[in-house]
C-alpha cells in the first residue's frame, strides 16, 4: 500500500512563536475538513512492569497549561502514569496529511476540573463510567449489562449522576511538539519545538523525514 502525498507541506514561515497557536490552527483545519473525531489521540505510556502501552483517548481541552483527557483512575493507563508520569501523544490527521506529536510530563487534574467535566458528559456516558471497572477482567457482556442496570436503578432518570470515586483526569504538559506534513516523494516536513522545562524558551528545528 502506498499513498502519494500532495505538496502542501509546512515551511518555517508558517510557524508561530507558540506551538500551541499552531496546534490550534491545525486542529480547526482538521475539524473543518471533516476529519472524524479530530480530538482522537494515541496516548503512549510505560506500565509499572516497564512495558510500553498505547491506546486511543479523546482530547478534552487544551490551553497554555497542556492537553487534557479523562479516564477511570483504576485503569491501566492511570496505573502507568502513577508509576511513570510521562507520556507521548499522537494526533494522526491522515485525511489532511498532517500529524502532531507531543511529549511531556503528566499531571493529575484537580477535583474541581474533573467534576466540572463529568457534570457535562451525556447521561449515558456518566452511567457507563459508574458501571465499568475499566481495564479489569469481567466474566461476560451480561455482567456489564447487569452492572449498568444496577447503576440506572441507583440514579433514576431525573436525578443527577455524581462523579464516580474512580474517575479523574490528566494534563500532558508539552516539552516537545512535532508537526508533520506530508510532501511528495516522501520528503515530508517535520518541524519540532522543544524545551528543557515548562516555561523555558522553545527551540525550533527541522527534522529529516
Amino acid at each position: 500500500m502506498r499513498r502519494h502525498y500532495a505538496d502542501q507541506g509546512l515551511a518555517e514561515a508558517d510557524l508561530t512563536d507558540d506551538p500551541l497557536e499552531l496546534f490550534g490552527r491545525w486542529f480547526v483545519d482538521a475539524a473543518g475538513a471533516g476529519v472524524v473525531e479530530p480530538n482522537a489521540m494515541v496516548l503512549a505510556t510505560v506500565g509499572p512492569d516497564g512495558w510500553p502501552q498505547a491506546r486511543t483517548v479523546l482530547l478534552k481541552g487544551y490551553d497554555d497549561r497542556g492537553l487534557r483527557f479523562f479516564t477511570n483512575t483504576g485503569s491501566d493507563k492511570a496505573a502507568a502514569l502513577a508509576a511513570t508520569p510521562r507520556a507521548a501523544l499522537v494526533l494522526p490527521w491522515h485525511p489532511v496529511e498532517r500529524q502532531v506529536r507531543v511529549t511531556g510530563p503528566v499531571q493529575p487534574l484537580p477535583a474541581g476540573e474533573v467534576d466540572d467535566y463529568f457534570a457535562h458528559r451525556p447521561r449515558d456516558s456518566q452511567l457507563g463510567a459508574w458501571a465499568s471497572p475499566q481495564s479489569r477482567a469481567v466474566a461476560s457482556r451480561a455482567e456489564l449489562e447487569a452492572r449498568l442496570a444496577e447503576v440506572r436503578s441507583r440514579f433514576p432518570e431525573g436525578t443527577g449522576v455524581p462523579t464516580p470515586p474512580e474517575w479523574g483526569g490528566y494534563r500532558v504538559v508539552p516539552l516537545c511538539w512535532e508537526f508533520w506534513a506530508g510532501r511528495a516523494g516522501r520528503l515530508h516536513d517535520r518541524l519540532r519545538y522543544r524545551r528543557s522545562a515548562p516555561g523555558a524558551p522553545w527551540v525550533v528545528e527541522r527534522l529529516a523525514p
